[in-house]
């Protein structure tokens, strides 16, 4: 708490939070574009690669992976077309940004997963009740296995380490990405060996657990974006900082009415009342106003934050309706 406070006093007595340079920042937006486009290259070079060891050995663990990583490509562009739509600001068809944007686009690229993992499940089934489910591998088919599955999950495996070194939100989606296909890949082949070795019926079970492992990752991530779309309150933390903002922003505040701060996509709204003398001039209270919220509004996590005035604070909250 007393970390944040610091924060808000260093914003208030400079105007600025010290942090990143303006060409660190670019640096940053810099590398952050590279490691989307070196995923999205390692995407479809491995797709590839997978695409032969599926052909090769015929397994459905391995074709399970392999639909994994067509889907990564898709969701690529998803992500990819998100970040775009995000920076390049149209002020009058969206006049208020296009934050949503980010966990919208996740939103899709996760429903797009668990659709894979039900079909996966289905076909698995199938597979299963069918009297059809021979399963054997060459030496040379073998190798060919093994030697491109291993060498997929050693790239994805470095690529997860790199992402993750990223606070982007679409970088870290990507990590998450990269992290469950070195899960998919390692589950696939135990699977396939598994199968040719001891018995048929672990091919589909094998795809069954990968097909599981997909849902419930990525529903999970389906909950955590909803609630940025959904208008969720800041921690109290959080808002704590922001009224310690407001509170030592000019000394003729003499009340804070309500400090609100709530998602709005990958960023937070900000809603602050606060109460000036009653005979204070317009123009002094409302250079008092614009200066608290353009304040507020250089806030990392703040897209946008509205500032009210009042000359009381016994009346019914704003927006009353709203809240009953």
């Amino acid at each position: 708490m007393l970390e944040g406070f610091s924060e808000m006093d260093a914003l208030a007595e400079r105007g600025f939070i010290p942090g990143m340079s303006k060409e660190e920042r670019e640096k940053l937006a810099k590398s952050e574009t590279f490691a989307i486009r070196i995923s999205n290259v390692a995407n479809m070079v491995l797709f590839a690669a997978k695409v032969y060891a599926s052909v090769q050995s015929g397994s459905l663990a391995i074709i399970a992976s392999t639909l994994d990583s067509l889907l990564d490509l898709l969701s690529g562009f998803i992500l990819w077309f998100t970040a775009f739509s995000m920076q390049t600001p149209s002020p009058y068809q969206y006049p208020i940004g296009k934050k949503r944007m980010q966990p919208l686009g996740i939103l899709v690229f996760a429903s797009v997963m668990a659709t894979l993992g039900l079909q996966i499940i289905l076909e698995s089934m199938r597979t299963l009740l069918s009297d059809e489910n021979e399963f054997s591998l060459t030496k040379k088919q073998e190798q060919w296995l093994v030697g491109i599955m291993l060498s997929v999950t050693l790239v994805k495996f470095v690529l997860v380490i790199y992402c993750r070194s990223f606070t982007n939100d679409i970088v870290k989606a990507y990590a998450q990405d990269h992290f469950f296909d070195v899960i998919t890949n390692i589950i696939g082949l135990i699977a396939a060996l598994l199968a040719n070795y001891i018995d048929d019926w672990l091919d589909p079970v094998g795809a069954i657990i990968l097909a599981i492992y997909t849902i419930r990752t990525w529903s999970m991530t389906v909950l955590e974006n909803v609630n940025s779309l959904v208008g969720r309150s800041a921690a109290p933390e959080y808002l704590q900082k922001l009224t310690y903002l407001c509170w030592n922003h000019h000394k003729a505040i003499r009340h804070i009415d309500t400090v609100r701060a709530y998602t709005f996509g990958s960023h937070y709204f900000v809603e602050v009342d606060i109460v000036l003398p009653a005979g204070m001039p317009l123009q002094e209270a409302h250079d008092i106003g614009e200066s608290l919220q353009e304040k507020l509004e250089l806030l990392p996590e703040i897209e946008r934050a509205f500032v009210h005035l009042d000359y009381e604070y016994t009346h019914k909250p704003e927006h009353a309706q709203a809240h009953s």
